[in-house]
């Protein structure tokens, strides 16, 4: 019910907007960071300042709310699983599971029946190579595990030299996958409530730099057939991991429509911020829904509309975003701009 409190595990951009999608349900929000200025403790109610891996910590902040979330999928499995008992923690600690590391992620992915691009696991470099002339072509190779916004990958042509891209990774463990020339990349923003109940917001196009996501465009090229099999397949991952709350999957789409998945969120996404200004429910308020309990939100558009992240010194261009007309600004309180990191975005509408 509304006056009891939400527990957000991060206090990143995410959990900010988590944080005001639920103030105006009317529900209190805590937040765990290890940093006491972080993005969401400018908007929460009260916030534990520590460590994502304190289980006394996490104890804590189960026992002064009615459901723990989190804002990003590097949460420590092993101690919330252990601290968060005595209330609902959605989505569930098995979407952490698969979603932290990217072997586990395409193996359950394939397990289900979704296709993705070709791939194997990597534990040293003569592992490396031998994975380089069974895939036969361009490669990039990723850490299994906390890799974000393209950090923690490196490219691999074919025929090319390969024992000094793993060990610039850190000799950790890694996972190959064969290059796919797609079409264009696109993501879709789903939900699932308590009682099993889906929706899911049109797909968005998406164009990345360096690593980042710049731009979300939605309807973009995005067909009809697209967006049903985009659906279908969020939908599937949905019900297999028996979730609660907002995911986002993101697609390489094919120069004839078919698609495979490049991975999984278990959480908000920033492809999904366009939602903010261009549907009545935003993916933010639909995951407060649907892991309160409530009933799940309308996700139509009522606008077409493009979404463009700020980084680092974009930020500086405020006072002439601020002037255009049917563009919504976003920013997300941090101090300082730094290359790569996000300051802000920005979500422009058209009829």
């Amino acid at each position: 019910m509304p006056d009891t409190a939400i527990g957000i595990v991060g206090g990143g951009q995410l959990g900010r907007m988590l944080a005001m999608a639920a103030a105006r349900l009317g529900y209190r929000v805590i937040v765990l960071d290890p940093d006491a200025g972080c993005p969401a403790a400018q908007v929460a109610n009260a916030q534990i300042v520590a460590a994502y891996d304190d289980v006394a910590a996490l104890r804590d902040l189960a026992a002064r709310t009615s459901v723990v979330t989190y804002e990003f999928e590097n949460v420590p499995v092993e101690q919330i699983r252990a601290a968060v008992t005595a209330v609902p923690l959605y989505p569930p600690a098995e979407a952490l599971e698969v979603a932290q590391d990217r072997v586990v992620e395409k193996a359950f992915l394939n397990g289900i029946g979704v296709a993705t691009a070709e791939w194997r696991a990597i534990d040293s470099v003569a592992e490396l190579g031998h994975a380089l002339v069974e895939l036969d072509g361009d490669c990039i190779l990723k850490t299994r595990r906390f890799g974000y916004d393209g950090k923690g990958q490196a490219s691999i042509r074919k025929g090319g030299p390969h024992a000094d891209v793993f060990e610039s990774l850190g000799g950790v463990p890694a996972i190959l996958e064969k290059k796919v020339p797609f079409a264009y990349e696109c993501s879709i923003i789903a939900a699932r409530g308590i009682d099993g109940s889906v929706v899911a917001y049109d797909p968005a196009e998406n164009v990345h730099r360096l690593g980042i996501l710049h731009t979300s465009t939605v309807p973009g090229r995005v067909s009809p057939q697209v967006g049903e099999a985009a659906r279908a397949v969020a939908a599937s991952i949905l019900a297999k991991l028996g979730y609660v709350g907002v995911i986002g999957v993101e697609f390489f789409v094919q120069g004839d429509d078919t698609i495979l998945v490049n991975e999984i969120a278990p959480r908000v996404h920033n492809s999904g911020h366009w939602t903010e200004a261009a549907c009545v429910v935003s993916q933010f308020e639909q995951h407060v829904r649907a892991i309160a309990g409530l009933k799940l939100g309308s996700a139509a558009r009522h606008s077409d509309c493009v979404m463009e992240n700020l980084i680092g010194d974009d930020v500086k261009r405020v006072d002439a975003i601020l002037a255009e007309p049917a563009t919504l600004l976003h920013l997300y309180g941090k101090p300082e701009a730094r290359p790569g990191r996000k300051m802000g975005h920005l979500t422009r509408l058209t009829d």
